[in-house]
Order: structure tokens, then sequence, then C-alpha cells
């Protein structure tokens, strides 16, 4: 087992993770990759074995691993001040939550400051419930909100909930699921069906007056499901009928991930509060909630984040936007992100366990399925193997365990997305010479 060998400690990292961390700690691979260092848009492991990182870390290294700008900014920073709390201001902090004023969408101008998207996405629902005095919350079938109590409520799969019994006031309505419609229909002819059963959720299965809709405009965990570009209006204003706020959790596809600033600027919907983490600052522990000045005025605590507005996150926070921004990042995510997506298209023609390609972006999803769009979790399980030992690393996720994530770095090049749809192209074809049967598939 390469990946495991003795690492100077008494036994391999693989034997000691087991001895060490808890069993729910689950790692990639059969034989997992312990890994050494990174550079732009590869990763090394501990025998220099050089892999194209198309996961980014759960699509947080947004502008590729060790940037010299960021790590210039935080060693600077970290000779300063590294930690102080909430309880104390400091110009990081300010500067940060006057820049996210200045590119989110619509009225939203005042920040909070957390340590990860789940306290970020537990703060949004307690300002919902305290600005509008109501307590039901909606969200979405499929969508991933975190590991919290409450996160793993508002989730919307079993798997990620522990068996554990969920926090109250939580509402689960019909995602944008187009490729599986419950209601049997296709995006050219839908009807909005699936956001009209918003509506019907909260008239039979609320108080009928709800404190928030909390909705991923993409759904990460889900499987990168992407809802018609007709969705997300009609959800919000769904929602301000019944008294709702309207969260956009922009944990994953913020920041340049799909090709715009946010997610939701497809949908032309301006939130009432965001939600990030992730990606905002290259993978340092970060998170936000961002609201209105009505919806932050009526949040008056007295609260606290222990480690949120940390100056050392916050600083490679502002490195980070000043990268994409120099950089031009936003737009080699959408010109990358095309390319990436036209190449799997072209694969799904010939391959067509590859039963749907979807995504914005360097934000792009494979569902492996075989007639009838039964899900082949087992061929994504194949399809993992096969690209790790090609020097490619990938992410899955959905409900089913059948969908492939790809989200490079926002840096990545036109020569990095054609290795990596080689790679792809390649594990596609001995999946098929195993599975001769796989050539019927429809």
């Amino acid at each position: 087992m390469q990946e495991t060998d003795s690492d100077g400690h008494g036994g391999t990292l693989l034997s000691r993770k087991e001895m060490y961390l808890a069993p729910g700690v689950s790692t990639y691979y059969i034989e997992p990759i312990a890994l050494d260092h990174g550079e732009g848009c590869y990763l090394y492991d501990t025998h220099n074995r050089r892999y194209l990182d198309f996961f980014g870390g759960i699509l947080t290294v947004s502008v590729g691993h060790a940037h010299p700008v960021i790590n210039a900014a935080m060693i600077e920073q970290i000779g300063k001040l590294t930690h102080v709390s909430t309880l104390y201001l400091h110009q990081a902090m300010v500067d940060l939550a006057e820049r996210l004023a200045g590119m989110t969408p619509g009225e939203l101008t005042m920040s909070f400051f957390t340590a990860s998207g789940t306290e970020a996405n537990e703060t949004a629902i307690a300002m919902a419930r305290v600005a509008t005095g109501a307590y039901d919350v909606i969200a979405l079938r499929h969508s991933y909100s975190g590991r919290s109590a409450l996160a793993m409520s508002l989730t919307g799969q079993s798997p990620w909930r522990l068996g554990l019994p969920g926090a109250g006031g939580v509402t689960h309505a019909m995602n944008a699921y187009c490729y599986r419609c419950p209601f049997g229909k296709t995006p050219d002819h839908c009807g909005l069906e699936c956001a009209k059963d918003m509506e019907e959720t909260i008239r039979t299965s609320t108080s009928g007056r709800i404190a928030a809709v909390i909705a991923e405009p993409i759904q990460g965990v889900g499987g990168f499901i992407t809802p018609p570009p007709d969705y997300f209006p009609e959800v919000a204003r769904i929602v301000r009928k019944y008294g709702g706020l309207f969260i956009a959790d922009e944990v994953q596809t913020g920041f340049g991930r799909t090709g715009k600033w946010f997610g939701i600027e497809h949908y032309g919907v301006e939130p009432d509060m965001m939600t990030f983490a992730k990606g905002l600052a290259n993978g340092m522990p970060i998170g936000a909630v961002i609201a209105t000045a009505a919806v932050a005025g009526a949040y008056q605590g007295p609260t606290i984040s222990t480690f949120g507005g940390n100056p050392v996150s916050m600083r490679a926070a502002l490195a980070t936007l000043d990268v994409m921004v120099d950089q031009q990042l936003m737009e080699n995510a959408r010109v990358q992100g095309q390319r990436l997506r036209d190449g799997l298209e072209e694969l799904s023609r010939q391959f067509s366990v590859m039963g749907d390609v979807r995504g914005m972006g360097l934000m792009q999803g494979i569902e492996f399925v075989r007639s009838d769009k039964e899900p082949a979790s087992d061929l994504v399980g194949e399809f993992f193997e096969l690209t790790k030992a090609d020097g490619l690393l990938v992410g899955k996720g959905g409900l089913y365990g059948n969908t492939v994530r790809i989200s490079p770095p926002l840096t990545v090049t036109q020569g990095q997305v054609k290795e990596a749809l080689e790679v792809i192209g390649r594990a596609m074809a001995k999946i098929y010479e195993t599975h001769p049967e796989l050539r019927h598939v429809s």
C-alpha cells in the first residue's frame, strides 16, 4: 500500500488514522492518498507522485495550491496578529465586510463572519427567524447545509443526517432535479412544477408563515443539480408572498466558480441573505453571512464568533479576491468551464452511461446510469480508481452516490482541461472494456 507506507511515527498513516480518528472520517479510494504538498492545480503525495486536482478540496482551493500572493499575505499577518475574536476590531475584517457589500447583488450590506459554512448557515437561519418573527424554514430535497444538528436537518439527503432526529421547524420542498423530474416533465415543457411545489409545501406542511427558504443555486453534495433559469425567480416570489426571506447558500457556488461572482446571479434574483465559505479564502477556515440592513439590524445579540473574522483568514480572503480580479479568473472559469463542458458532452455521446452532464462554469457533474436511469454508483467507484491511477483527482456526490463532481481551481489552463478530458476518456474506455454489456445502455 504505497500511499500509506511508514511515516516515521511507528506505523502507516492509514493504520494510525484508523486507530486515532473517528471512523466517520472517511477517505477516497481503496488505497488512500497521503498528500504532501501542492502547487497550482497539482497535488503531490508522500512519494512525490503528481496528481491533477480537479476537485480543489471540495471546491475550496479556488485559485490554486500554495498561491504565492495568498501565502505572502498570510505570512505577513501571522507576524502581526493571529487571533482576537469578534469582540475586537481589526482592519482586515472590516475591509472584507466592505468588499463583500460592494460585490454582492441587491441591498446586501452587513456581514457576520464565522469559521465554516455550517456556522454561516446556522447564523442565517437564526437571523431570518429573529427578523421575521416566524419559525418555519423551507429547504430543498437533495440539499446539503452542513454537519451541525440544524444544518443536518436542513440537509435533504438521509445519508448525511446520520440517522439522528431532526431539529424542529424544517420542511423540505421538491428540488429542480430535471434529469429525474418527480413530475415526469422535461425542462422545455415543465411548467415549473417543482417551484410551484414550494407554495403547496408552505400551505400544507407549515404554519403558513415562514421565516426563510434556504437553497444552493447549484446543489453541491447533491450532485451538482442545476435548476432551470426560471426556477429561482418563481421560488423567491412565493417565499416573499408568505413573509419569508430568500437565503442563497453560496458556500460552493460563490466567488467565480460558475463564471459569475455568485451562482444566484445566473437567475437574476436578489437574495435577502447569502452564505459563504470554502473558495472565499482559498482553503483557510472561513464562513460568512451577508444580509440586508433590515435583516441584520434585527439580529441584536449579544452574539460572538470566537474564530469568526480571524485575521489570517480575513487576509487570505482579501488576497484571494485580489488574485481573482487581477488574473480575471471569473472569465477564465467561464471559458475553461465551457471547454470542459463541451468535452464532457462529447464523451457522453460516446459513453451513454454518462447519463447527464450538468453544471455551470468550473462546476460540472456527470451522473452515471445504466438502462432506465438506474444509478450506477459501482461504475463511479471504478472510474475513481482508474482516474486516480492515471493522475487525476475528482469528487463524487448525489443521493445515489452515482455523480462525479469536477471542480478544478479557477486558474486551470486549457492544457490542463485537455489533460483531464483525456484521462476521463481513457477511464471510460476501460470501463466499457470491462463491462461490454454497457454498450447496450441507452
